[in-house]
């Protein structure tokens, strides 16, 4: 049997690598070589074919993620807005890059020369947690009218009306009607750690230089 397994080696590559070329041997062989295989491979899995795998009953497809819910199933990152009155007017922005929502003005106001009149926007807004909005100022009616925007932080607890306070830097009344566009709603990401009390802080470079120490 060894001379037999010698010749057959001669002409053919190991049996080893045979098991899967069994129609390559002759037939007297054929049943020699099977059992063979079977002694150095056991087991042999199966695979189904990739288009059976794929298509397959017993395998699910992963679910599509869905946006974090808040309370009342609204997604937490939405800007809920309330309208107070017929002429207040909903947050916008002006390209689809803007930071800022457009606020504008819900009546008719006047804001005096090198004065100031707080301008009602008839919104109650609720921010997102983890944020706040800032009310800042439009950019043309800065640099055109010297009309500037002042104390505008809004809390995401806070639900009351929202209004704006302008400040005309200018020499003339400024007048202000429904619908202006007068200044920009801003949402910003804050951090609010708690506070603790030290006897002392790290040192640093600067230390505790300030007012103009690094240069005007």
């Amino acid at each position: 049997m060894a001379g037999t397994f010698s010749a057959i080696n001669s002409k053919f590559p190991p049996l080893a690598s045979l098991c899967l070329l069994n129609h390559h041997i002759p037939a007297p062989l054929r049943l020699l070589n099977s059992r063979f295989c079977h002694s150095r491979n056991p087991q042999v899995l199966k695979m189904p074919p990739a288009d059976l795998q794929n298509h397959s009953p017993d395998i699910k497809e992963p679910s599509p993620k869905v946006p974090k819910l808040q309370h009342d199933d609204i997604p937490s990152y939405l800007l809920r807005v309330k309208k107070l009155s017929e002429n207040a007017v909903l947050p916008s922005r002006g390209s689809p890059l803007s930071a800022g929502y457009d606020l504008s003005s819900a009546s008719k106001a006047k804001v005096p020369a090198r004065g100031k009149a707080l301008i009602p926007t008839d919104l109650s807004i609720a921010i997102p947690e983890g944020t706040y909005a800032r009310i800042a100022p439009r950019s043309g009616l800065t640099w055109k009218h010297s009309i500037d925007v002042g104390a505008g932080v809004i809390d995401a607890d806070y639900r009351g009306p929202v209004g704006v306070i302008l400040f005309n830097h200018s020499d003339v009344d400024f007048e202000v009607k429904v619908g202006d566009r007068i200044a920009q709603l801003i949402i910003e990401k804050i951090v609010t750690p708690n506070v603790m009390e030290v006897e002392d802080l790290d040192a640093t470079v600067r230390g505790a230089g300030g007012f103009g120490s690094t240069g005007v």
